[in-house]
């Protein structure tokens, strides 16, 4: 396994969910803190940020153009033009959103968690389908890392404080015989985002566990890729050839960060990906 190499050096307060865009050719990632959604064209090297509305953590491309959010007080769409509208407005004092991910039937998956961080049942995981109706809340601790195999019988979710990876029976719409799929053992950081590859290995990014590691489908812990940065938040397969694993990180809360903590880093040949579906609405 190749190391990881800085792909854009940023200073992220709390990077979070790389996405690729196979229509723009570009990975998407945010700045939840900052209120950030960044891109960035591996082949140009061209970089967009904009401003969002509320603190924001997710950003996913839409069918036709333009971008799904997961927002602090709900679901809210960004036309191909930057117009913004809300398509799920549901504030509620002291929780923000965290990571999402689109399933294969183009529904949004949004994860939620409180500011303060703990307390069981403090965040939720929702399905949020196109026309913005919002069914399968469950309730949660932290909200993170969420992904589907292959041929989308398996869902795999990562409710932080847990410390493990859990999967489920999945038939489109509804989650069910949720199981332990892999545990972090303590001292090695806790689970966040997660990715799903074209073998239907599991891989994750282990907040204060400064790692990535990868996960065969029967759960034995395949290699782990060490990080120069403490805070690894989430990863995904992009470019072309979807070969290449994206790492988010973050610097927030650290006494004193390594100096490229907040980047966006990648493991050039990392595996090989699978194609993310946009969010049909």
């Amino acid at each position: 396994m190749r190391r990881a190499e800085v792909a854009v050096r940023e200073r992220a307060v709390l990077g979070e969910g790389p996405t690729w865009d196979p229509a723009a050719g570009r990975l998407i990632w945010v700045d939840i803190l900052s209120a950030r959604v960044h891109t960035f064209d591996p082949v140009s090297g061209r970089r967009t940020v904009m401003a969002t509305e509320q603190h924001v953590g997710a950003a996913k491309p839409r069918t036709g153009g333009g971008l799904v959010v997961n927002l602090r007080d709900g679901v809210g769409l960004y036309a191909a033009d930057g117009v913004f509208s809300w398509l799920v407005h549901d504030p509620v004092p002291g929780r923000r959103a965290n990571d999402a991910a689109v399933a294969p039937d183009g529904a949004l998956w949004a994860g939620t968690m409180r500011y303060a961080e703990g307390g069981p049942g403090g965040g939720t995981l929702s399905r949020v389908a196109a026309d913005g109706t919002v069914t399968g809340v469950r309730p949660v601790g932290i909200s993170n890392g969420t992904g589907w195999s292959p041929d989308g019988t398996l869902m795999y979710y990562v409710d932080t404080p847990t410390r493990r990876i859990d999967v489920f029976d999945f038939d489109g719409g509804h989650p069910r015989n949720r199981r332990e799929f892999a545990s972090i053992e303590p001292g090695c950081g806790f689970p966040d985002g997660l990715t799903v590859d074209a073998d239907g290995c599991v891989w994750v990014a282990l907040w204060d566990g400064a790692a990535v590691r990868r996960y065969t489908p029967d759960g034995a812990l395949d290699c782990t890729v060490g990080l120069p940065v403490r805070r690894p938040t989430a990863c995904a397969f992009g470019g072309r050839e979807l070969r290449d694993l994206y790492i988010s990180t973050a610097r927030g809360g650290l006494a004193a960060p390594h100096p490229l903590a907040g980047s966006l880093l990648v493991v050039p040949g990392a595996g090989r990906g699978l194609p993310q579906p946009p969010f049909a609405g």
